[in-house]
């Protein structure tokens, strides 16, 4: 018996994988904190950690979160908001 090819309309797993992100936050922390943009268009408070990559994704808004190389990254809510870093804010 022949396989009939999958006609689904999926795009390729390489073309998801190279999509960049919507937006990019550099920070001084392997911890921060998003909330979306916050406000009735957010989503909850969610704490990412970095781990050993010096970069984490946000899995509600997909946000990405890079540790900047010198850490000397002029940041405030006003430039980023709803991200904050470490467990005392800004």
């Amino acid at each position: 018996m022949a396989r009939e090819p999958n006609t689904a309309a999926e795009p390729p797993a390489s073309t998801a994988a190279a999509q960049p992100p919507p937006e990019v936050i550099m920070v001084r922390s392997k911890r921060v904190a998003c909330d979306g943009d916050g406000g009735a268009l957010g989503h909850p408070r969610v704490w990412l950690e970095m781990g050993e990559a010096s970069f984490v994704e946000c899995l509600y808004c997909d946000r990405r979160f890079v540790l900047a190389a010198d850490r000397e990254v002029d940041e405030n809510e006003l430039v980023a908001p709803g991200v904050y870093e470490g467990s005392h804010g800004h």
